[in-house]
């Protein structure tokens, strides 16, 4: 590994990167109020849209702050620790953005690998408590009542992520305007 990529952010540099975690931040802000607003007028393609913006500006974060490429970590390190933000924040866990981001991949190896003609996708069900966990069959649903979101029955509480985001973005204020 080149030296020159292991030395510390100049604060130009991390201030760029702490405004982009705000940007991020305002972003899913926006779209979860979007998603909320949802319920008095049912569009299915707003919620998924909702829901993938969440996502992506979710998963954008994670990249700044906790990057999976050596060469940056320790660029994350360093805004970790400037932010206050816990090295296994629930951010730090991208499966969920990964399985949206690289449905593609999922659709092909789900076609490959299964016996079963049952395909279900993109369901927006408050009622599957009642029924049980969403079967592993269920690509994506989406539980407006509790904010869950679940792909082939591993659930993530979406609230969490935006509860996360919102603590981060407020840690920034004392580098930022936002």
């Amino acid at each position: 590994m080149n030296p020159v990529d292991n030395r510390p952010q100049n604060e130009l540099a991390e201030m760029v990167f702490v405004s982009e975690v705000v940007l991020q931040s305002k972003i899913a802000e926006l779209a979860a109020k979007r998603l909320s607003a949802i319920k008095d007028n049912f569009d299915q393609i707003e919620v998924w849209s909702s829901i993938q913006s969440i996502l992506v500006a979710a998963g954008n974060v994670s990249k700044i702050l906790c990057p999976q490429e050596k060469k940056y970590a320790v660029r994350g390190k360093r805004l970790r620790e400037l932010l206050k933000v816990e090295d296994n924040n629930i951010l730090s866990d991208r499966s969920l953005r990964n399985h949206f981001e690289h449905y593609d991949d999922r659709i092909e190896d789900w076609f490959k690998n299964q016996s079963s003609a049952v395909y279900s996708d993109l369901a927006v069900d408050p009622f599957k408590s009642i029924w049980g966990n969403v079967p592993s069959n269920h690509h994506r649903a989406y539980d407006p009542l509790t904010q869950t979101l679940t792909f082939r029955g591993e659930s993530f509480e979406l609230a969490a992520v935006l509860k996360e985001l919102k603590e981060i973005r407020s840690k920034c204020r004392d580098f930022v305007l936002s």
